[in-house]
């Protein structure tokens, strides 16, 4: 093995752990060496999906076998979201040990708290993975606004019209003890944007939403699924700025799955998926001055189901491990954005306004 190459383990070998496997394979300087998953169909699974890499991954069932193997310098955390809490612990107990650590953080405010307290003192690279900053009209859109482009930002609008809920080992995402609820489970990348897009702390969320379409024709040992199907969340911020998130999982007829648009006093951008559109324009320019363009980011190898945005992030990822560089995405972001999933679902079961330090404080 070459000295400047880093050793991954990926953790979870599903259909997100492919994808993460995929990425990597495409990076230069990393290698696949181990793979832990309870269900051996699984391992199988990435081991033939890794081609003839495969031959070289070591299988585990548990996952703390393969931490204490000696096979990896870093892993990959992208097992099922309520297994999260105790896998990263577990992580965070290995002196040295690197990890990317697939949204959400955890499915509780109190179980991301305990985790994001415990990797405080950690000497390695510990990264939240939240590739939505990652895929590049959406990475475009924030470099704008970050240059202030658009002046002070006053107004962030998100719009995802999808399809529901894939199929998953087990169904375990059919149910909100599992997931944190859908909008901690899908949403927590569009609150982490909102959180970026600001550049401020959210303080109140109002949420409406529920189970209308999708899955309720289906059981699992007798129980129909409880995951929230469509939400309109709005979200205020400490300095004013407010955010909204249009959601719907049964609008497969939409030409763009996601919208981004975030309004300044000085003009507006927006970002659009899959279609990689970005626009731009100022107010005293009015519509016929809008730009637009097709972005696209020359760096991406392998752009997977995200866009390139996962290649990206991983490539980051690996520069931090090799330098010794902060995480660009902190578990602090994966846990605010955790928490403003679960102010929005507390909001539609109360039917109020719920403070974000509400959520925080337990």
């Amino acid at each position: 093995m070459a000295d400047n190459e880093v050793r991954y383990g990926i953790i979870g070998a599903g259909m997100m752990g492919t994808e993460h496997l995929w990425n990597l394979q495409h990076l230069p300087g990393a290698v696949v060496t181990a793979a832990a998953d309870p269900v051996e169909a699984q391992l199988e699974w990435i081991v033939a999906a890794a081609g003839d890499e495969g031959e070289r991954i070591a299988t585990f069932t548990d996952h703390r076998e393969l931490l204490d193997s000696g096979l990896v310098d870093a892993v990959v955390v992208v097992s099922p979201n309520h297994t999260h809490h105790n896998i990263v612990l577990d992580v965070l107990e290995r002196p040295g040990m690197h990890a990317l650590v697939e949204k959400p953080l955890c499915t509780t405010v109190a179980d991301c708290q305990e985790v994001v307290d415990a990797a405080r003192h950690h000497d390695g690279v510990v990264w939240m993975g939240l590739e939505y900053r990652y895929m590049p009209p959406v990475a475009r859109l924030a470099a704008a606004v970050a240059a202030g482009e658009v002046g002070r930002v006053h107004m962030v609008a998100i719009r995802e019209h999808r399809f529901p809920f894939l199929p998953k080992i087990g169904d375990w995402n059919r149910f909100n003890r599992n997931t944190g609820g859908t909008l901690v489970e899908k949403c927590c990348h569009f609150f982490d944007l909102m959180n970026l897009l600001t550049g401020d702390t959210p303080v109140a969320v109002m949420a409406s939403g529920g189970q209308a379409v999708n899955h309720l024709d289906e059981t699992y040992d007798g129980e129909v699924p409880d995951i929230d199907d469509h939400a309109l969340v709005i979200v205020e911020y400490a300095g004013g700025a407010r955010a909204s998130l249009d959601l719907c999982m049964f609008a497969e007829g939409s030409k763009n799955q996601e919208e981004v648009s975030v309004v300044g006093d000085c003009g507006k951008v927006e970002a659009f998926l899959p279609s990689g559109e970005f626009r731009i324009g100022r107010r005293e320019g009015g519509w016929p001055g809008v730009r637009t363009e097709i972005v696209t980011d020359d760096r991406v190898a392998y752009e997977g189901g995200h866009h390139g945005a996962s290649y990206l992030e991983h490539r980051d990822f690996l520069d931090a491990i090799r330098t010794g560089g902060d995480p660009g995405v902190t578990l602090e972001d994966g846990l605010l954005s955790v928490a403003v999933g679960v102010a929005a679902h507390r909001s539609i079961a109360e039917r109020r306004v719920v403070d974000v330090a509400e959520v925080l404080a337990g």
